[in-house]
């Protein structure tokens, strides 16, 4: 049996209708996993393939797609079913005809963004790690805010960036910013937020008819402003996105601080993932925040 096979008959289980592939073809995808579109007898499916060894990234991707559709918020690609076959590790997700963003599609997220971080738990992290691109991030739960993310996130990356050989300074400073996280949390004590945790311009779209959707996400419960910290990370979201969201829940004003914080995160993990300019660029927000400390 082929790859192709297999997954169709995985689809028929899944739905409980027969699926057969009339027609297949590659997709523009991520520099993690290929992408295809599968057709047939009118349905149309989205594919991520990969080793067969990821097959739990897929998984995990999956139960955070769930998790985010069940705060019945935001619109996100249904998963349909994951497995292996022949080496390979597949996700079947609905395929969403995508339309490109407006500025009232950019405005509804901001609103329904925020309607998702209301959906809150009683600790930090999830019932299960998953990925962030593809290392590992480990959601350990955890009650204290300050903990999670000393340990589980920003630990986590100094110390990979350090078996990386890319330590030195880097991660002598980053020690040093540590011990000092609890002072930037000094009058401001977040919730655990359902969060999308992997918000960039890449990761959000909206369909034909204005809807926006997300997708990739990296879920955990957090700080939301985690959250809105990534989206200005890259850019990619309009004006009205934030304004609909302060609107919907204003942040705090040690945000502009915090956003440095979060966003070393993601810069550490793409220093870990990809090296080149990004050693410079954490370097850079640390010693910012030291000095804020």
């Amino acid at each position: 049996m082929s790859l192709q096979d297999a997954i169709a008959h995985a689809i028929s289980q899944a739905t409980g209708q027969n699926f057969r592939i009339d027609d297949r073809h590659a997709l523009a995808g991520g520099c993690i996993n290929s992408t295809e579109m599968l057709k047939g007898g009118g349905r149309r499916y989205f594919v991520k393939l990969n080793a067969a060894a990821r097959l739990d990234m897929f998984v995990a991707e999956s139960e955070g797609l769930s998790e985010i559709a069940n705060s019945q918020s935001v619109r996100v690609p249904q998963p349909v079913c994951s497995g292996t076959h022949a080496g390979q590790a597949y996700l079947v997700l609905e395929y969403l005809d995508i339309g490109g963003n407006t500025g009232k599609s950019d405005e509804l997220l901001g609103r329904q963004l925020a309607a998702m971080h209301r959906c809150t738990s009683n600790e930090f992290g999830w019932r299960r790690a998953n990925t962030i691109g593809s290392t590992p991030q480990i959601n350990t739960r955890e009650r204290d805010w300050v903990t999670f993310y000393r340990e589980h996130r920003l630990r986590f990356q100094l110390e990979l960036a350090a078996k990386n050989n890319a330590g030195g300074s880097l991660v002598r400073h980053g020690e040093q910013l540590l011990e000092k996280l609890p002072a930037f949390f000094a009058n401001y004590t977040p919730l655990p937020s359902l969060l999308h945790g992997d918000l960039w311009g890449g990761n959000h779209a909206a369909l034909r008819d204005g809807t926006p959707v997300i997708f990739d996400p990296a879920v955990y419960y957090g700080d939301r402003e985690a959250d809105l910290a990534m989206t200005e990370l890259f850019g990619g979201f309009g004006s009205g996105f934030y304004a609909a969201y302060r609107e919907a829940w204003p942040l705090d004003p040690g945000y502009s601080v915090r956003r440095d914080l979060y966003n070393l995160y993601h810069v550490l993990n793409h220093l870990n993932l990809f090296g080149g300019g990004y050693r410079g660029q954490a370097e850079q927000l640390i010693d910012r925040l030291l000095s804020e400390a």
